[in-house]
């Protein structure tokens, strides 16, 4: 298929950009995609129209106040954002405890004023920063805390570019889910933001099951695409962790509704992994272009493939990492519908809207914007179902 990047880009007006969240969690508004047909609700009625029956998965990751600022002796200001962890391990919640070094791969704020193989310091903290070639930086520090005490100390939230403003204090708490629980997103899950505990609990007493996995969301979602072929953009490869309960109940589902784009992606990464492990590969690592080069299998021979390789090696929980890059062309295998904010015009998001509703997409864009709905991660909601 012959993609055009022009053909996803609409117009968004700045006054549409949401540049803070609603008064209320529950106070943002719902657009409801029902197989071709538009309805516009309140976020709280969202209960009334999951299908019954349904498996509703959220993205239980969470933020961490990945931007760092320090100054040289001379003034300079440098500013640290974190991308992924390098040292100890590879894996958030260990380099989030560690307790006397740690390594990141960063973006460095005014790199030019820093060298590498010199160092920065919070003197109040004991902590040093080293630079380490281009793009990595070593934390070392004396003080007895974790990594995550001290970013709750020298760390700001991360708001996206478009929000285009310091952080505030309601920042702390709105840029997270109620469910926030697994540190190591740079960005948030901004699907589930609209939810509230008593939403969650209605919707439980519904029938409507929740369940959690984890994606911790990257910088890498922001990125714009460049690539005069969409299908050649360099896909940003994010961590994920999956349960044997979270592969036990795809099985038993009779709909699969995600939170989130990073919700979907993980589930269908997860069933191109056991589709690996059928052909022999154990790596959990799913690339951008293997759904499009495997062949498709029954959904839960898949899933049964993973579980048998958790039971396998012993294991409640598996970490894989996945870049996969869903666009007009894929053939989703787990997810029947989709909770989703409004994203920006030629994203790497777009192209998985238009691929879970096809050219509908336009539709919903435009009735969202014909009805004064906020957009982007501070915005309002929709619920799509194929």
């Amino acid at each position: 298929m012959d993609l055009k990047l022009e053909d996803f880009i609409y117009d968004l007006p700045e006054d549409r950009i949401a540049k803070h969240p609603p008064k209320e969690r529950a106070g943002s508004r719902l657009l409801f995609y029902n197989k071709g047909d538009i309805s516009h609700h309140e976020f709280k009625q969202i209960k009334d129209l999951i299908p019954d029956d349904s498996l509703l998965v959220f993205n239980d990751t969470k933020v961490i106040p990945a931007r760092i600022i320090m100054h040289k002796d001379s003034g300079a200001r440098i500013e640290i954002f974190l991308l992924e962890p390098l040292k100890p391990s590879k894996v958030h919640e260990e380099v989030m405890n560690a307790n006397k070094t740690c390594t990141w791969k960063c973006m460095i704020g005014n790199a030019k004023k820093w060298k590498a193989d010199t160092s920065l310091k919070i003197d109040k903290l004991s902590m040093t920063a080293t630079r380490v070639g281009q793009d990595e930086v070593k934390f070392s520090w004396e003080s007895g805390l974790t990594f995550s005490d001290l970013l709750t100390e020298i760390g700001k939230i991360p708001l996206p570019p478009y929000i285009d403003r310091e952080v505030e204090q309601e920042d702390e708490d709105r840029y997270q889910t109620v469910y926030s629980k697994m540190k190591g997103a740079v960005a948030a899950p901004t699907a589930g933001l609209h939810f509230t505990n008593e939403i969650i609990n209605s919707l439980k007493n519904k029938g409507i099951n929740a369940d959690y996995l984890t994606l911790h969301v990257s910088a890498g979602t922001f990125q714009p695409i460049k690539s005069e072929r969409i299908s050649d953009h360099p896909m940003h490869n994010e961590q994920i962790w999956i349960s044997r309960e979270n592969i036990k109940n795809l099985l038993d589902a009779k709909k699969v509704i995600v939170v989130g784009t990073t919700s979907m992606r993980t589930l269908e990464s997860v069933y191109w992994y056991g589709v690996k492990l059928l052909n022999g590969e154990d790596d959990f690592f799913v690339k951008k272009s293997d759904p499009y080069l495997l062949k498709a299998i029954d959904r839960k021979q898949a899933l049964n493939a993973v579980l048998e390789q958790m039971e396998k090696a012993g294991v409640e929980k598996l970490g894989g990492q996945t870049e996969i890059f869903i666009y007009p062309g894929y053939k989703f295998q787990i997810c029947d519908g989709l909770v989703t904010n409004y994203h920006l015009p030629g994203s790497t998001l777009i192209l998985l809207v238009a691929s879970f509703i096809g050219d509908d997409w336009r539709k919903v864009y435009q009735s969202a914007l014909k009805n004064h709905y906020r957009f982007l991660s501070y915005g309002d909601s929709s619920l799509l179902i194929r």
